[in-house]
């Protein structure tokens, strides 16, 4: 499993997330507002997203198969994506109904009439605190863990580029449920204080948007991944380099083609130019010398095919004829 697959971001968010929903659960029975009850929804949300990076994690170790015979690695990629599915649906349409339905409550009724003005909105306003400590330290963790891998790439890079999923996703997800809490604070707070619990719609209605916002994100950001994706820049220059290589007998790549089977896979297509030669020796020699240096180079390239073909200065470099 590689570093970017760590499990323990995962977890940290899977535990923190599983101890916040039943907190928030408590209070919104306690309270009856609708940031309360959007943001446990949130958390569950969550941590069924996390044990599903979990599983996908898991299968995609499967080894390949006659009828799969790449393996199973862009099964990470398949979870991931239905976890954006989860958090557009069950995370932010959810809320957004959910404001929807207290507003339309708040207009039959008065807008004193929301149950977080009861005497006991404290209880929300001491369960959003707590959360805002531990799901920060979830995101502490999760950011440690990507900066193993990250390098020196921007968060916006890294996000972007990343073949692994699982950490981009769970960042996304912890920073999300961090600034809903910091939405949920400002509406019941805010409620409380002018004893008007339309601020705890607005609050909810900021969870949804923010919810949606990031599961489009992340549905992007995945749907690059599950249609295929090439290697990046720099091994993509480690393969050219290592097909060229001076101890090799390859004169020119007339065509590279690389292909991301799974995160930790690289799928590597070649065309070189080799000198002419009439010894099938020879040329099996140089594709087998090059395969190796590249496998050395990029231990993530499994599966590698080099076909070897004869620069012919009348089908390359030559000049396209005038009309």
């Amino acid at each position: 499993m590689s570093a970017e697959n760590s499990p323990k971001a995962i977890i940290a968010a899977l535990l923190a997330n599983l101890g916040i929903a039943v907190t928030k659960f408590m209070a919104w029975l306690l309270t009856g507002s609708s940031s309360m009850l959007a943001e446990t929804i949130h958390s569950l949300a969550d941590s069924g997203n996390q044990l599903l990076l979990l599983v996908g994690g898991k299968r995609s170790q499967r080894p390949a198969t006659e009828n799969h015979p790449f393996g199973f690695g862009r099964e990470r990629y398949i979870y991931a994506f239905i976890v954006s599915i989860v958090l557009f649906t069950v995370g932010g349409l959810f809320a957004l109904y959910e404001a929807y339905h207290k507003f339309h409550e708040l207009q039959l009724h008065g807008a004193e009439s929301s149950e977080l003005l009861e005497g006991k909105g404290w209880v929300a306003v001491v369960v959003l605190l707590i959360a805002i400590v531990l799901e920060s330290l979830s995101f502490r963790t999760a950011i440690s863990e990507s900066n193993k891998v990250r390098g020196q790439a921007s968060w916006k890079r890294f996000i972007r580029t990343s073949k692994s999923p699982e950490l981009p996703v769970v960042l996304l997800e912890d920073f999300a449920a961090l600034l809903g809490l910091v939405f949920a604070l400002f509406g019941v707070s805010l409620a409380l204080i002018t004893n008007n619990g339309y601020w705890d719609v607005l609050g909810t209605v900021a969870i949804g948007v923010l919810l949606v916002v990031v599961a489009i994100i992340l549905a992007i950001e995945t749907k690059s991944l599950l249609l295929g994706e090439s290697a990046g820049p720099e091994h993509r220059r480690l393969i050219e380099d290592n097909l060229l290589a001076p101890e090799g007998n390859v004169s020119e790549v007339l065509n590279l083609r690389t292909l991301h089977v799974g995160p930790d896979e690289i799928l590597v297509a070649a065309k070189i130019a080799v000198a002419p030669t009439e010894s099938a020796q020879v040329i099996t020699d140089t594709i087998d010398a090059a395969e190796a240096r590249i496998r050395s180079a990029v231990p993530e390239a499994k599966y590698i095919f080099i076909e070897p073909d004869i620069k012919r200065s009348a089908d390359f470099g030559a000049e396209a004829p005038s009309h």
